[in-house]
């Protein structure tokens, strides 16, 4: 086992070492974690693992390293945050290339310096590799489009050590298959991810939020549904309902004057007690109150957003849990958070699996997918963490083709792939 250790650290520039407990994958135990820090050094150390029959994992701040199915197995955890350099940042074209390690908040930080963002903003803010692979948006997916919309370019390593490019550096460019949108949303299956050039938008002038309570479905569809058809062009639209009730908000954003005058249109739209402010609500971008841990992501038709509520309130009634929901009614995905009835309360596997099933059981009147996102290893037991997908044979065929000896993350994506 020396000698692999050896071979990991001479593809790295001396970057590889040990894991430890720290390092597992959704309870998974790796033997070494490497961490290279160019292209280069990726390609070496995917020839080294191939050379070794080794599985590998990439994993960046580790934020959404629990998120999918456990892998099958994994000797080797990537750690891409050594690829964390800005290549090149052509503020006049609004294109920014950047390591795939780059965490996400330090990039936005230095794109603002030049009135400038990449239109992403999870929940969970890591590594600009991490919410490619995972394709984590934000509220402002309703402006500016899913992350597979704003990448137009990747450099990515192959399981055998090749270097590969999909796309470039103009929002236009060559027709055929668009291999960075393959790679967004495969979690990590397909290739590593070692740069990423994305198109920016400029920076607004003026943002304000206005918010209100809401009281039921009906009355929430009713004011989703106003909105989007309005020609007040929100540049976010999001929902936080709990138990204690449930609070609508709207981010406008753009010049001064236009922000004013559609912020006194979004308050009549939503009635008497709409409010506005410069600074968004407490619970504005940020996953719900999870106390078992459990957290799923939720996608619906927007003109159903009704019917997925009252599905998830009779599958939580069913199950004995309840439930918080934040998400995007206008885009028609959401995450919910899971927990007891009452505070305190132990949340069983069977249960969460009760939860699931019932959901994923009328998925079809709401037009939607439920996927586990999170869970503690003791809630898994039994669980489908990805659910009924369609086109399975397809992915299946572009894993094959991808990585067919399996190394990258086996398992860890819809199907078992």
């Amino acid at each position: 086992m020396a000698d692999v250790l050896e071979d990991l650290t001479a593809a790295t520039g001396g970057h590889a070492r040990a894991a430890t407990d720290d390092d597992a994958v959704a309870g998974v135990m790796p033997s070494w974690v490497a961490s290279p820090g160019t292209a280069d050094e990726a390609a070496a150390l995917m020839r080294a693992a191939a050379a070794h029959d080794l599985t590998l994992v990439a994993r960046g701040t580790g934020t959404k390293l629990g998120w999918g199915a456990p892998p099958e197995h994994v000797d080797v955890v990537v750690d891409t945050t050594r690829m964390d350099q800005v290549v090149e940042h052509a503020a006049g074209d609004l294109i920014v290339v950047v390591g795939a390690g780059r965490r996400l908040a330090d990039l936005q930080a230095e794109l603002g310096d030049a009135g400038q963002r990449v239109g992403i903003d999870p929940t969970r803010s890591g590594t600009v590799g991490g919410a490619v692979a995972t394709a984590a948006t934000g509220p402002t997916r309703l402006f500016h489009g899913a992350v597979r919309d704003l990448v137009i370019g990747m450099r990515f390593v192959r399981p055998d050590g090749v270097v590969a490019h999909a796309g470039g550096k103009v929002v236009k460019n060559v027709a055929g298959y668009d291999l960075g949108k393959v790679l967004t949303g495969s979690f990590g299956t397909l290739g590593l991810i070692t740069e990423v050039a994305f198109r920016l938008h400029p920076l607004p002038e003026a943002q304000r939020w206005v918010t209100c309570a809401v009281d039921g479905p009906s009355d929430i569809q009713q004011h989703v549904l106003a909105l989007v058809h309005s020609q007040l062009v929100p540049a976010a639209v999001e929902l936080d309902r709990s138990r204690d009730g449930a609070s609508l908000g709207v981010l406008l954003e753009g010049i001064a004057p236009g922000v004013e005058q559609r912020v006194t249109e979004v308050r009549t739209l939503l009635g008497a007690a709409a409010t506005d402010a410069a600074t968004p609500p407490e619970w504005w971008g940020t996953e719900p109150a999870t106390p078992s841990g459990v957290l799923l992501k939720v996608t619906h038709e927007i003109g159903r957003f009704t019917r997925l509520l009252e599905a998830l309130d009779a599958a939580a009634d069913s199950a004995g849990l309840a439930t918080t929901l934040r998400g995007s009614p206008a885009v028609g995905t959401a995450l919910v958070g899971v927990g007891a009835p009452s505070a305190g309360g132990a949340v069983s596997a069977g249960a969460v699996r009760e939860l699931v099933d019932e959901l994923r059981r009328r998925a079809t009147t709401f037009g939607g997918s439920v996927v586990v996102l999170d869970a503690p290893p003791q809630l898994r037991e039994g669980l489908d963490v990805w659910g009924p997908v369609t086109a399975l044979d397809l992915m299946r065929s572009v894993k094959q083709r991808f990585d067919p000896e399996r190394r990258l993350a086996p398992g860890r994506f819809v199907g078992g792939i």
